[in-house]
């Protein structure tokens, strides 16, 4: 069997359960999560997908790659929310969930509870690599954690952390390329050095 029917047969058979995407900015959590909410889409499942509304980089509406992929999406306020308009629901799609109070965790085991599939993608370090948010309770509850990477700027190996490139202490600074970059821990430890 291969893997795409392995795949296939764990997504079609396997009801309430979690799965996390997570890694430094730039390694690809958003796209991954939006494949894999178009294969639920393409197996006529009943899709849903939030994110934080603090998250307006690319869309207020959208949920979009780096690589310019989108998908529709409800902005919520609190993760709350999102137990009120996931009902009738095959599959949710949370995205940026390191945005999210430590709430996300057991709405995400409440959604799971009834059946849901629920997949979220979110960064599990911040510029200073402390875990992130509720992204570390998150990956504890999960069924599956997927860790993606980026490719570190200066040396091409895995990338270690999201470094912040300007001045600023507040852990959250929504950013793009010009406000951060990946590195390896060796290139972040580097820069902590200059």
């Amino acid at each position: 069997m291969s893997l795409f029917q392995e795949e296939n047969m764990y997504e079609t058979r396997c009801h309430g359960r979690i799965e996390v995407i997570c890694g430094s900015m730039f390694s690809g959590k958003t796209e991954e999560l939006i494949r894999r909410l178009k294969r639920a889409k393409f197996a006529r499942q009943k899709v849903e997908i939030f994110k934080p509304t603090i998250d307006t980089r690319y869309s207020e509406q959208e949920v979009v790659s780096h690589e310019g992929n989108a998908i529709p999406s409800t902005p919520v306020d609190n993760a709350s929310s999102i137990l009120l308009l996931g009902s009738d629901i095959d599959v949710v799609g949370i995205d940026e969930a390191q945005f999210f109070d430590q709430s996300i965790v057991s709405v995400a085991q409440e959604l799971a509870l009834q059946g849901i599939r629920v997949i979220i993608a979110g960064l599990d370090m911040d510029f200073q690599a402390n875990p992130f948010g509720p992204m570390p309770n998150l990956c504890a509850i999960a069924d599956t954690v997927t860790k993606v990477h980026a490719i570190c700027v200066k040396c091409g190996d895995l990338a270690y952390i999201s470094h912040r490139k300007v001045a600023g202490e507040k852990q959250v600074m929504l950013g793009e390329t010009a406000e951060y970059e990946p590195l390896c821990r060796k290139c972040y430890k580097k820069s902590l050095e200059k």
